[in-house]
């Protein structure tokens, strides 16, 4: 597994939840026939080492590993995160593979962008001005409101008070 994967399944295992707890009796074969099922419906699976447990929860992880045939993404205080592949699992439905194609598909509208002439913002979906180019006319947010960019970093309050600053500076 090289780095890059690793971190990639890393990131993927923040945003899942333990589905298996190891507690005081430590590991037992039926454990282990759990954790091997569960690798035939995922391939990332992140389990809990209970407080009562007295093992290490690196060495748990290491023998996991070796009786289910997966490998040890991470192992953070308590928490054991695996990876099996799973050959059953089609290339085009993991979420790496989505992501390549969003990005692949962006370059390509951004060339095709390109080479029409129609810039690359058209090419994205999004308006090539920026909000404070749309709401004043013109670039520069608090120096298009007449500031001349002397209050730059302080609010400017609502219409009512720059109303009454007018007022009070001519």
């Amino acid at each position: 597994m090289t780095s890059k994967e690793r971190a990639e399944l890393k990131a993927q295992a923040m945003k899942i939840d333990s589905i298996f707890q190891i507690g005081k009796s430590s590991l037992s074969p039926a454990q282990i026939e759990a954790i091997r099922s569960a690798f035939q419906v995922r391939e990332l699976i992140k389990l809990s080492v209970l407080k009562n447990c007295a093992d290490n929860p690196a060495e748990l992880a290491e023998v996991i590993a070796e009786r289910t045939g997966s490998q040890v993404v991470q192992v953070i205080g308590k928490k054991i995160v695996l990876y099996k592949k799973n050959p059953k699992r089609e290339a085009g439905k993991n979420s790496a593979g989505k992501r390549e194609q969003k990005r692949s598909g962006l370059r390509d509208r951004k060339k095709s962008a390109k080479a029409s002439g129609k810039g690359t913002a058209r090419a994205t979906g999004k308006d090539s001005a920026r909000p404070s180019e749309r709401k004043f006319g013109r670039a520069g947010g608090k120096e298009a409101n007449g500031t001349g960019g002397a209050r730059r970093g302080r609010s400017q309050g609502s219409e009512r008070s720059r109303r009454n600053r007018a007022a009070r500076h001519g």
